[in-house]
């Protein structure tokens, strides 16, 4: 049994990119002047000559790593979600998607978890941006464990991929050393028959603690982590409209274009169930300690509950 451990998870990917990079001579790694933040550092000390930092020219480093994947590297590209997804948009889907290059490109600081940050660098658009995009698929892993099996599955998927990164440390929910990481599939964290809390990233933990909360009720939730927003899960998507008849989607992103967005073209195409989306109700954030603002637009597990009472 593995313990619980309390990590961001831009440092467990910084440390996962050393693993893999170990028995993998073609993993390199690009930043745009912000190692230090998003952890690239780790990868950096380990492995100084397949280290590229860019500057601060993310569209740059987009073009070198689409150009670095043509000569047979594996190349992780990282910045703030708000310069690596947003900045680099047009790079990304003429550069990378369209070609469909093997290249992984890191959003670290995702969120309005930044904190103090502000809007300007809480980026909170970021998965409806790469959603967007043809050949593009998206992992945003929930914890330590989860982010150490993602950029392992990572470094050997072939094609783009846009993996999300948080800067706010949190308690691992994966704590088994069996746990399995499936590229496509979500994972059901708890059974429940009357709702579904559909959640990812971030908000995993206090989704669990919100349906903790609500059993004390009479609320039997069932809790789903999605950890791979595109291609999503379709089934146990399905599955959970079908047995609970109800769905709450929970995502520290605009409820516009991202997990909600996902889940509802799911059930509306294919088994029409009430979705209620709980995320950033399309505004900017602001800046602010990160535990605060999260508790400000009622993300943690007490605004959850009490979001999703209102609305059973």
């Amino acid at each position: 049994m593995s313990k619980l451990i309390k990590k961001a998870t831009r440092e467990s990917f910084g440390e996962a990119l050393v693993e893999v990079a170990k028995s993998n001579d073609n993993i390199v790694v690009l930043d745009a002047d912000l190692a230090t933040a998003t952890k690239t550092q780790i990868f950096k000390n380990a492995f100084p000559d397949r280290f590229f930092d860019c500057g601060i020219s993310e569209c740059n480093m987009i073009g070198v790593g689409a150009g670095l994947s043509t000569m047979g590297k594996i190349p992780f590209v990282a910045s703030f979600a708000m310069f690596s997804a947003g900045r680099g948009f047009e790079q990304i889907r003429n550069s990378i998607a369209y070609p469909n290059l093997n290249v992984k490109i890191a959003g670290s600081h995702a969120g309005i978890s930044v904190g103090e940050d502000g809007a300007t660098h809480q980026c909170c658009e970021d998965i409806a941006l790469m959603r967007s995009i043809p050949n593009m698929s998206i992992l945003n892993p929930c914890d330590h464990y989860e982010m150490q099996e993602a950029v392992k599955y990572a470094a050997t998927h072939k094609g783009p991929m846009y993996i999300r990164l948080g800067r706010l440390a949190i308690e691992s929910v994966n704590n088994n050393d069996d746990y399995k990481f499936e590229f496509g599939k979500g994972i059901q964290l708890k059974d429940g028959k009357d709702i579904t809390l559909i959640s990812t990233g971030l908000p995993v933990k206090a989704t669990l603690s919100a349906a903790n909360l609500l059993k004390k009720d009479g609320i039997d939730a069932r809790v789903i982590n999605i950890h791979t927003i595109k291609p999503i899960d379709k089934d146990i998507i399905l599955k959970a409209a079908s047995e609970t008849g109800q769905i709450f989607t929970i995502e520290e992103h605009n409820i516009i274009g991202g997990l909600g967005e996902a889940v509802c073209s799911v059930v509306c195409e294919n088994h029409p169930t009430k979705v209620t989306r709980i995320g950033i109700d399309d505004q900017f954030g602001q800046s602010g300690p990160a535990a605060e603002l999260l508790k400000h637009y009622k993300l943690d597990a007490d605004g959850l509950y009490s979001t999703i009472k209102n609305n059973l």
